[in-house]
């Protein structure tokens, strides 16, 4: 079994591959100065947004925000797992992968088992649908051919408990694999199958292997569908049907539409609609949109027109506004009640289908009929009360002319004046004042530069050449949003020097810290001639500003008396000023 791979032979090994080595053997790049320059691989664009800085270890498209380390290269753009991408990059420069077996966490283990296995029961379902007259007859009713069928390799798993425990499952060994990916129920000291007598529905992942399966009841048991559960390679929060199948078809994917079933994404193929993809019987997530918006520039959703649905297009919206940067257009389609897209396409065909997708809803304007429909726009009242539903809204998109366009259309609604409608947003945000070092917890907008991250952005730019840095003692002392991560990163510096940037994020590769970091990164900074120094001052600063804060709240709160504790933090911050002898910066 092989052990942790150690977190030092990784910074090693990303300070010595070479990056644009790594990316230009897969994108055609020019050299532009100190950098090299292409066409992004994770969305399609005409002029080339897409850098990479090979001194610095990450690349970056300032087009769809796809950056990261030479690992995550190769894990996005070549489908690995973290441990083959190592091993690529390994067998690249020449050297062999350490695993350090005397660590008590979990070892990391190869899930090609898994897959290899998944691929064999994808296949026998296969073989059990030519066998089976009443599927096949099922879906002949429901219009597909064979064709179509083994595209998408569907399959039938057969009545009985054990078909495919018998099939494939007397090996202990492929019992447990089973078990694992969840085709196989152990209940009671029993082990059956998990899916019988149903239409099977193999999921892909983006190179193309099974990870997991749909299963349709033929008999009317309930649940009518049944999807595989969580496991080591299959995460429904993640995965979209169809995505392979639609890549496979379609060599430029200008438009993605998002459906709720398998069948709906099924019978639009057969039709000549191979864009659709289908979430897996969860709401729109996170993921799902950097997903879809790194294959292309336009998402429309299609939902029934059910209270259902609109539930689930209003979550599918807030899931998109942090998403929406320039250039991305996210549109709504309502079907009317009892359709779905495939009963659409078999009634109207492909052509009925695209007069419905051109007459879709604009994400702002989808947005601003929900809030009309709460608010009585006839009165004073009614007005203000759509401009307090839309701030939270409003914030959740990055900064950037969308949301600037999208603030003025909401004023033009309510008869404000949209600076007005700009200074409400900024009184609201000063009142939550840490909304400004929000993307240090959370992915999202941008906002302004606090000192912190400015700490944060000189590190992360100038990784290599920041020298022997004395931190300020009172640093950690500092209570800020952000200062437990720049701590960490000071330390890393400190213990790594050398350490390249994209080595670096690279340490929070499973960490929810890892998407501020990559989009801080992304940000240009200007040319420091003294990176060290630059950072030393402003360590001081933050510190400096955050003892004055201190003292004229302790300061203030002296007329209603201190504690012990309080009383000798106060002679302590009156003593430090005394010594500082100077006033401190601002922001």
């Amino acid at each position: 079994m092989a052990g942790l791979i150690p977190q030092d032979f990784i910074d090693e090994l990303l300070g010595r591959a070479d990056l644009s080595e790594v990316v230009g053997n897969r994108v055609a790049l020019k050299k532009a100065g100190r950098e090299y320059k292409g066409c992004c691989p994770f969305h399609n664009e005409k002029t080339p947004s897409f850098t990479v800085s090979p001194d610095k270890g990450f690349y970056h498209c300032f087009g769809c925000g796809a950056h990261g380390s030479a690992i995550r290269f190769l894990m996005d753009h070549d489908k690995m797992e973290f441990v083959e991408a190592i091993e690529e990059l390994a067998q690249m420069v020449g050297v062999d992968v350490p695993r350090d077996t005397s660590s008590n966490e979990k070892p990391v283990q190869s899930n090609a088992p898994l897959y290899d296995l998944l691929g064999e029961v994808a296949k026998f379902y296969q073989q059990q649908l030519k066998q089976s007259p009443v599927a096949v007859d099922y879906l002949k009713a429901r219009g597909l051919d064979g064709e179509t069928a083994q595209r998408f390799l569907i399959g039938f798993a057969p009545p009985g408990w054990d078909s495919l425990l018998k099939h494939l499952g007397e090996r202990s060994t492929n019992r447990e694999y089973l078990l694992t990916t969840g085709m196989l129920i152990r209940k009671d000291d029993r082990v059956y199958d998990r899916f019988r007598e149903r239409v099977q529905f193999p999921i892909r992942d983006s190179r193309g292997r099974v990870i997991g399966f749909g299963g349709r009841t033929l008999d009317g048991s309930e649940p009518k569908y049944l999807n595989s559960p969580e496991t080591p390679v299959f995460h429904k929060g993640r995965e979209l049907y169809g995505l392979y199948e639609a890549r496979q078809m379609l060599r430029n994917i200008d438009q993605l539409l998002v459906v709720e079933g398998y069948m709906d994404v099924i019978s639009l193929s057969q039709h000549g609609v191979h864009n659709a993809v289908a979430t897996l019987g969860t709401a729109t997530t996170p993921d799902h949109l950097k997903r879809l918006f790194r294959i292309t520039q336009e998402v429309v959703f299609c939902f029934d027109g059910d209270r259902a649905g609109r539930q689930a297009a209003w979550r599918a919206l807030q899931v998109s506004l942090p998403e929406m940067k320039e250039g991305r257009q996210v549109r709504f389609l309502f079907l009317p009640d009892g359709e779905d897209p495939d009963t659409i396409v078999q009634t109207e065909g492909s052509v009925g289908l695209q007069r419905r997708l051109d007459d879709s809803l604009q994400l702002s304007d989808y947005l601003l009929r929900e809030l009309r429909d709460q608010t009585d726009m006839s009165s004073m009242d009614g007005r203000a009360r759509l401009a307090e539903l839309a701030k939270p809204l409003l914030r959740e998109l990055p900064e950037g002319v969308y949301l600037d366009l999208l603030s003025q259309q909401i004023a033009k609604e309510i008869g404000l004046d949209s600076s007005r409608l700009s200074q409400h947003l900024s009184e609201a945000d000063n009142v939550a004042s840490q909304k400004a070092m929000r993307p240090l917890k959370k992915p999202g907008g941008t906002g302004k530069v606090t000192l912190v991250r400015h700490a944060v952005r000189v590190i992360l730019h100038y990784s290599q050449e920041i020298g022997s840095l004395d931190i300020p003692e009172q640093l950690d002392q500092v209570d800020q949003p952000g200062i437990p991560l720049l701590l960490e990163l000071l330390g890393s510096l400190q213990s790594h020097k050398g350490i390249t940037s994209g080595a670096l994020i690279q340490r929070f590769q499973d960490r929810p810290e890892r998407d501020a970091l990559e989009k801080l990164q992304g940000l240009p900074i200007p040319e420091l001639q003294d990176a060290t120094g630059e950072l030393h001052d402003t360590l001081l600063r933050i510190v400096h500003i955050a003892s004055e804060q201190r003292l004229q709240a302790l300061t203030q709160k002296a007329a209603d008396g201190l504690d012990t504790d309080e009383m000798a933090e106060l002679r302590e911050l009156h003593q430090w000023k005394a010594r500082s002898g100077r006033t401190a910066g601002s922001e």
